[in-house]
């Protein structure tokens, strides 16, 4: 048995540990489960494949997955970048007017609640281009939560420290830099990590729409494709593609958010 320092904490009780450590067992447990009862149950390739034969045919077939699946990141990080900033910059307009904001925001939560699949194809028919049109697809679906979370948190500002920029006769700009923006941040990457896997989606819901094929054609043509030639290990390949690729854009906003706020804000700074 290995030793521990007296008063150290053991490496399987260290939270960064757990965090990688327990997930993976799980993930582990679900794949060892999921490819036993294929084997006893002798269930045919056309209705579930085994994890095996998943991950086969992602072998057999990387290069065609791997170059779907750049077309879709393309589109999501395209859109992601595009709703970040917009949603920023309307945020920045709602705190710097109350009759804005009371005007503009309900139209911010139509754009949330209209649903993608009806709004796609009357974007895809006015933008001619299919890439810039996906783009504002996965664009509209990502934009309500950092609006919503970069205004909340542009507004959720220590009431004496409002003060104390008042009677120092603080601008608009000053207060706005160097107290709302601050206050803000972990509303931000909050909505940040929100937007990211939303962004995901809306570029697949997009491709779906779109049935771009070819040299263009994103991960969503691959799922349809397969499920046409009844490929199911294919469309589970491809599947597993979106879903690494969700789980890597939400762990790449958590750790930025660790790097901007790991010194200073308690949501990064308390281990409790």
């Amino acid at each position: 048995m290995m030793a521990t320092k007296p008063g150290s904490t053991p490496l399987l009780a260290q939270p960064a540990v757990q965090r990688v450590v327990y997930p993976l067992l799980f993930g582990i447990f679900v794949i060892a489960l999921w490819q036993g009862l294929v084997v006893a149950y002798e269930l045919p390739p056309y209705l579930v494949p085994s994890p095996w034969l998943m991950l086969k045919t992602l072998y057999m077939d990387w290069l065609t997955l791997i170059l779907a699946l750049w077309v879709t990141v393309k589109i999501t990080l395209l859109a992601f970048i595009t709703a970040a900033v917009v949603g920023v910059l309307v945020s920045f307009l709602f705190v710097q007017s109350k009759p804005i904001e009371t005007t503009l925001f309900p139209y911010a939560v139509l754009l949330q609640v209209t649903p993608i699949v009806a709004v796609a194809p009357l974007i895809i028919i006015w933008v001619k281009n299919p890439t810039a049109s996906m783009v504002i697809c996965a664009t509209l679906v990502a934009l309500f939560p950092i609006i919503s979370n970069t205004t909340l948190g542009l507004r959720s500002i220590e009431p004496d420290l409002q003060s104390y920029f008042k009677l120092n006769r603080a601008t608009r700009l000053q207060t706005l830099f160097q107290l709302r923006i601050p206050s803000a941040l972990p509303y931000f990457f909050g909505g940040l990590r929100i937007s990211s896997g939303l962004a995901l989606i809306g570029a697949v819901v997009a491709e779906f729409v779109a049935g771009t094929g070819g040299s263009g054609a994103g991960l969503a043509y691959q799922i349809l494709q397969a499920g046409f030639q009844l490929n199911i290990p294919r469309m589970f390949a491809a599947l597993l593609l979106i879903s690494l690729t969700g789980v890597a854009l939400f762990a790449a906003m958590a750790w930025l958010s660790r790097w901007v706020l790991g010194d200073w804000h308690a949501s990064e700074t308390s281990h409790d």
